[in-house]
């Protein structure tokens, strides 16, 4: 019967956890035990007792648990003494950032861990509803939107009074992904004038139907790599893209940026000079800014002022939102895990495409294709189907 531990987040300003009641009764319906350390939850609302009323056990030492844990559901990328804890041959199921870091690749290949990384789930239909990248890009979206209006000294709709009439605010979004279309979709519910900018010209249908405008950048460049992310773009292409919405960031009350490339620095969209010809009292918030910031003032993890411009630069915008965003990512942990348990043990099947693609390392070797290539390792045989039982 494997054992299944839950520890609490370690990093600073985490308020997220890897499992919920919901989730922790269907991992026992599936033959597992399951530990959760003491206070795991609190920041997310849910207490000990509700985690013990679903059927788990609240343990206090973690290294204990670690040590003894058949698979870990963990958030962020283990650190290395957590790795040092795990026992040899557990299932780590996370995020790992492993197409950047190579130096945790080669922890859990050298500690013989199964490694999972929620980041590499591929963006394939079957694959939605395990998609944490999303998941917590879509609640992203919207708390962006909700701390530009905090900061706004104005309101979002058009309102008619009887001394006259307030125009509607103008929001400029750079980035269609999840995130970006949450934030029209949000924007617009409050009622401003929404324009979205994107290399990808294939998003343009899905701008438009959430009644943004779509300011269109001509090229012949694909824009988006294998996986349905966006890749980057050349310089040229960007300079292009500068140029074109400009006078819209300098006219716009909120600019919204969340331009991503998986295991690249942030495209840098918004600069000082856009910045300087703002109006006093516009707001920039900078999605991107735990990868360097699409916007050049932004300074991780502050809210600023620069040349009369409010800069949000908040990291980790999912956990400001903490009881939902726990519970989506705990509902994609458990959505993966759920196609792989066979029998109340956790299968690898290397013919599978969404487990080839999300494993990093297996039995003392890197499996993700994606993680081979970023870390310039040559790729493996055709694969023969590996299993493994937790």
């Amino acid at each position: 019967m494997p054992t299944v531990f839950v520890p609490t987040e370690i990093r600073a300003g985490e308020t997220r956890v890897a499992a919920t009641p919901d989730t922790i009764a269907r991992y026992i319906k599936h033959g597992m035990t399951v530990q959760v350390q003491s206070g795991a939850g609190t920041k997310s609302c849910i207490a000990d007792a509700a985690f013990e009323k679903a059927g788990a056990s609240i343990v206090s030492d973690a290294s204990a648990a670690y040590g003894t844990a058949d698979i870990v559901l963990k958030l962020h990328p283990p650190t290395s003494d957590e790795i040092d804890a795990m026992k040899s041959g557990a299932i780590l199921v996370s995020f790992v950032q492993a197409l950047t870091d190579k130096e945790i690749v080669e922890a859990l290949k050298g500690k013989n861990i199964s490694s999972i990384a929620m980041e590499l789930v591929p963006r394939i239909t079957r694959a939605q509803k395990m998609d944490a990248l999303s998941s917590q890009a879509n609640l992203a979206g919207y708390k962006a939107v909700i701390m530009a209006a905090e900061h706004l000294p104005k309101i979002f709709p058009m309102l008619m009074t009887a001394a006259g009439t307030i125009q509607p605010a103008r929001v400029v979004i750079m980035g269609a992904g999840v995130a970006g279309l949450q934030a029209i979709a949000t924007a617009k519910r409050l009622g401003a004038v929404v324009e979205v900018s994107d290399v990808r010209p294939a998003v343009k249908e899905q701008v438009e139907s959430l009644g943004g405008k779509f300011i269109e950048v001509p090229t012949d460049e694909s824009a988006e790599d294998e996986g349905g992310y966006a890749k980057e773009q050349s310089e040229e292409f960007l300079k292009k893209q500068r140029e074109l919405v400009r006078e819209k960031i300098i006219a716009a009350d909120v600019v919204i940026t969340t331009a991503a490339i998986p295991g690249k620095p942030a495209p840098k969209l918004v600069t000082d000079d856009m910045v300087k010809e703002m109006h006093a009292g516009s707001v920039i918030v900078d999605l991107a800014v735990e990868t360097g910031g699409n916007c050049t003032l932004s300074e991780a993890g502050e809210v600023v002022e620069k040349e009369g411009v409010t800069i949000v630069g908040k990291l980790n915008v999912p956990s400001l939102i903490a009881e939902n965003a726990t519970d989506m990512y705990a509902k994609n942990i458990l959505n993966l895990l759920g196609d792989m348990i066979k029998e109340g043990e956790v299968v690898f099947d290397f013919e599978d495409e969404v487990t080839i693609g999300a494993t990093v390392t297996h039995q003392g070797e890197v499996m993700s294709p994606r993680v081979r290539e970023a870390h310039g390792m040559a790729p493996l045989p055709k694969p023969a189907t590996q299993n493994q039982e937790a």
